[in-house]
């Protein structure tokens, strides 16, 4: 079987006082004058966004009905020694559900999304239910 992709972000980005990031089809088109804190922040937001739509493909393969679902997502840039690493805190919302529906959730998108299968086992992740 043959992987499909499904869609390829193309982003173009230059450094210095006048840095940027912009992407192809123009939907990103942000100033960077400073690689951090804008690289965490992108990732959290890239992270977040992948792993709201994880939740929804969850609850939507279970039947559950999700109302305002969100995420909060904190990504620390750390020095240990010299080494460079991150580590991140999710804080999911999910109104509404009794929480061990909302743990299983939670649990699933970590399995279904692409950001947190490329950081597992290398980066501290807690994720939490707000």
């Amino acid at each position: 079987m043959t992987a499909k992709v499904l869609f390829t972000g193309k982003t173009h980005t230059t450094a210095g006082a006048n840095g940027a990031a912009r992407s192809a089809d123009g939907f990103l088109d942000i100033k960077l004058p400073q690689p951090h804190p804008a690289a965490e922040n992108l990732f959290g937001a890239a992270w977040s966004a992948c792993y709201l739509g994880a939740i929804q493909l969850a609850a939507g393969q279970r039947k559950i009905a999700l109302t305002d679902p969100s995420v909060d997502a904190e990504i620390d840039l750390v020095n240990e020694a010299g080494a460079f690493f991150l580590q991140a805190r999710l804080a999911v919302g999910l109104p509404g559900l009794d929480r061990d529906v909302a743990q299983e959730l939670i649990d699933a998108a970590h399995a279904i999304c692409p950001y947190s299968k490329a950081v597992h086992g290398n980066i501290d992740v807690v994720t939490t239910l707000a």
